[in-house]
């Protein structure tokens, strides 16, 4: 009786379907298929004396249902990727409108002062805002004492150190920080009014007049 050596073949297959684990459904059960055939012409045509061990055969027969599972996995995956994707965008078109803290340091100085906030990395036991005009000259500057790890907001007068109002436009800040003489990790954050939602490769940004594209991740504080 011939014999038909089938099982590098099978192999094959079984190669070729972990190495295409992103195709479509249609694309694993057409491979599956081929496999099927294989395997029933190697089991029709195997040498009675010498037929295919049943451990090879469940070794074989456990590879496809994987791998096609596997390929059902990608697809349920990619269906809640989608679903999670169209809920950020719910949520990220309601902040349009609103202020929100995020990286910056522009602190622009109304008739009401001016606000902004800051992020520690730790606990601090000292924190003060040093505040500079646009050419970059300190004017005044704000102490807020010991504070916890995290985001803190802070309000300015406007007024120098020897209390006098400076005039209204646009000013910058910096944080200093320490904890027991030591510096303390901080980011200084500029409070800006959201305009618009823009979709990118990456995710979702917020567009903020003066400060340009953020993050929808990178917003700190919404008010």
């Amino acid at each position: 009786m011939s014999s038909v050596s089938s099982s590098t073949s099978v192999n094959s297959v079984l190669q070729q379907l972990s190495e295409n684990k992103s195709a479509t459904t249609s694309t694993a059960d057409e491979l599956g298929d081929r496999f099927m055939t294989l395997l029933v012409t190697q089991m029709q045509n195997q040498d009675p004396l010498n037929p295919m061990d049943n451990a090879e055969l469940t070794s074989q027969l456990a590879q496809i249902n994987q791998v096609k599972g596997m390929d059902s996995l990608n697809s349920t995956l990619e269906k809640l990727l989608g679903s999670y994707s169209d809920s950020l965008a719910m949520q990220s078109s309601s902040m349009v409108g609103k202020n929100v803290l995020a990286a910056g340091n522009s602190l622009p100085l109304g008739a009401n002062g001016a606000m902004a906030g800051l992020k520690l990395d730790a606990d601090a036991d000292q924190v003060n805002i040093i505040i500079s005009d646009a050419n970059g000259v300190k004017v005044a500057q704000e102490s807020l004492g010991a504070q916890k790890a995290g985001v803190i907001d802070f309000a300015w007068d406007g007024k120098d150190g020897n209390g006098n109002k400076l005039n209204d436009g646009n000013y910058q800040f910096s944080v200093q920080a320490t904890q027991a003489g030591a510096k303390v990790g901080s980011t200084a954050l500029e409070v800006g009014t959201v305009s618009a939602l823009i979709r990118s490769q990456n995710g979702f940004q917020l567009e903020i007049p003066g400060t340009g594209l953020v993050d929808f991740n990178a917003v700190q504080q919404i008010y």
